[in-house]
């Protein structure tokens, strides 16, 4: 996520290009979906297997868990985390949250944060015993890794359909990749990470691209050559990984992420050559499925396929937005190619993220505190 000031914001963009103008549907609101509820920062919402209550995330530390009581929203104190969270930077903080599959019985889940002195990302696990709020104390190690910068940290944690822990790691900051992460799998930094937390600390699935190799490859590395991975979620029926990837300086990404695959960065910006800017290479590099121009937006977050009937306009299509711009867009795929790019909001502003939850709603997580549902 590039946050920038509000004030450039809400700078006019340039012209839509024809193919992302595809035409706005008059079939989907955008409506506040907890009414008389806000949030500071907003950045997550999960909701566990088998339960009602739905977990949202706010940046500076603290988890809620909002129910219905009789006709009115609630929202109680899941978990304050904020003396051990590090937000200086607008991009750091309590970034991601997510539930054991056996969270019904084993009370499990796992948190990436933001922590100083020295700067590092944390991921934790703690247990919720029925008592809210959880105690923070309880937290267990993972794993940690340094920041170089407080930017680019990446942040989001889901479990995978094979049921391991996935993490999505920035390219530890700056511009334009000074360190050269991206390329470097001798570093957790600009990847998706893969691995078995069924066991403390964590164990390395068998099958990772870089398990067991004698080159010094990280082994919890799923892919790599990504910049700032904002975002991604697993269809539902497939199972393939979407990720939303933020550009430099011009152009912003979606990939679909597979085992081992290099994303380019930063031999690549998009599909555009980075460094050197020409000629620079393209073999045995994965090339996103779609990209869009800064003419457009500046800041993509990655979403989710909807699956439900209610608006059939947006059935199996990728939902997903930008947080400069403040434009939501249902993209169509059809197992090799996008077919079509279309508009169906522009009503929020500072979108930071998505959720979904276990009824396939998909939710708009923004940074003037509300969150919205899309509906019919």
């Amino acid at each position: 996520m590039r946050i920038q000031s509000y004030i450039a914001v809400l700078v006019m963009l340039l012209p839509w290009p024809s193919f992302l103008a595809a035409g706005e549907s008059g079939t989907v609101k955008v409506k506040k979906a907890f009414e008389g509820i806000t949030f500071q920062r907003p950045l997550d919402l999960q909701q566990p297997a088998g339960r009602d209550d739905i977990f949202v995330v706010e940046q500076e530390g603290r988890i809620y868990r909002v129910s219905k009581k009789g006709n009115a929203w609630q929202k109680t104190l899941f978990l304050d985390l904020g003396e051990r969270v590090s937000h200086k930077g607008n991009e750091e903080g309590l970034l991601g949250l997510a539930f054991h599959p056996g969270f019904q019985e084993n009370g499990y889940f796992f948190l990436n944060y933001s922590a100083a002195d020295p700067r590092r990302t944390k991921i934790v696990r703690l247990k919720y015993t029925g008592v809210d709020p959880v105690d923070a104390a309880g937290e267990e190690l993972v794993l940690e890794f340094d920041q170089p910068y407080s930017n680019h940290n990446g942040g989001q944690i889901l479990f995978g359909p094979d049921g391991y822990l996935y993490i999505a790691v920035g390219d530890g900051g700056s511009g334009g990749d000074p360190r050269r992460h991206g390329q470097n799998r001798r570093t957790l930094l600009g990847s998706i990470l893969r691995i078995d937390v069924n066991r403390l600390p964590y164990a390395i699935p068998p099958d990772n691209p870089f398990a067991g190799n004698k080159s010094g490859f990280r082994e919890e590395i799923f892919a790599y050559g990504l910049r700032n991975p904002w975002r991604f979620s697993f269809h539902p029926q497939t199972g393939a990984l979407w990720a939303a990837d933020v550009g430099q300086n011009k152009y912003e990404e979606i990939d679909i992420i597979v085992k081992g695959g290099n994303y380019g960065w930063n031999i690549m910006e998009g599909l555009h050559c980075f460094l050197p800017p020409y000629d620079c290479g393209k073999k045995g590099l994965i090339l996103p499925v779609f990209e869009y121009d800064h003419s457009v937006g500046q800041s993509i977050t990655g979403g989710y396929f909807y699956t439900r009937d209610d608006i059939p306009s947006l059935k199996n299509k990728y939902i997903y937005g930008d947080f400069v711009a403040g434009k939501i867009w249902a993209l169509a795929y059809d197992g090799k190619k996008v077919v079509s790019n279309t508009l169906i909001s522009k009503e929020v502003r500072f979108i930071a993220s998505f959720g979904r939850d276990n009824a396939g709603n998909l939710y708009v997580l923004s940074f003037d505190g509300n969150i919205y549902r899309l509906g019919a």
